[in-house]
């Protein structure tokens, strides 16, 4: 498998890992950090984040579970380097993203804000 970052030619198929329209996708790689992770040129996941006021916050981890702990490296050693914490909303009924924000240092910290109605937990790293 490979992580690289992802280009305007992955929003199609990033669409497809969420649902959301392409040009949505587009925007994101223009608009964030957007790393993504393949084997034989086929994306099995992304992960998006962006850093503001001395913490690193993923946007989005989606694709296939299995490559989520590869994935969220990607924030935490940027949030490493720079001195900063990461922050991660997880959506309470989603306990893969939970048992990979777990294993990879995450502590919860408390309960974030509702998105599309369902309930999410904050997830941080103060000292990556």
């Amino acid at each position: 498998m490979e992580m690289r970052d992802a280009i305007e030619a992955d929003a199609g198929r990033l669409a497809s890992l969420t649902d959301a329209p392409r040009d949505v996708m587009r925007n994101l790689v223009h608009d964030r950090t957007v790393r993504v992770v393949e084997d034989d040129e086929a994306i099995r996941g992304f992960v998006s984040y962006d850093a503001r006021q001395r913490t690193v916050y993923v946007t989005q981890l989606e694709g296939d579970p299995e490559v989520y702990p590869e994935l969220l490296e990607e924030p935490v050693r940027f949030a490493r380097t720079e001195g900063m914490a990461v922050e991660l909303l997880v959506p309470e009924t989603d306990s893969e993203i939970r048992e990979a924000a777990i294993e990879a240092g995450f502590e919860q910290t408390g309960s974030g804000p509702r998105f599309d109605g369902e309930p999410t937990a904050r997830y941080r790293i103060d000292d990556p």
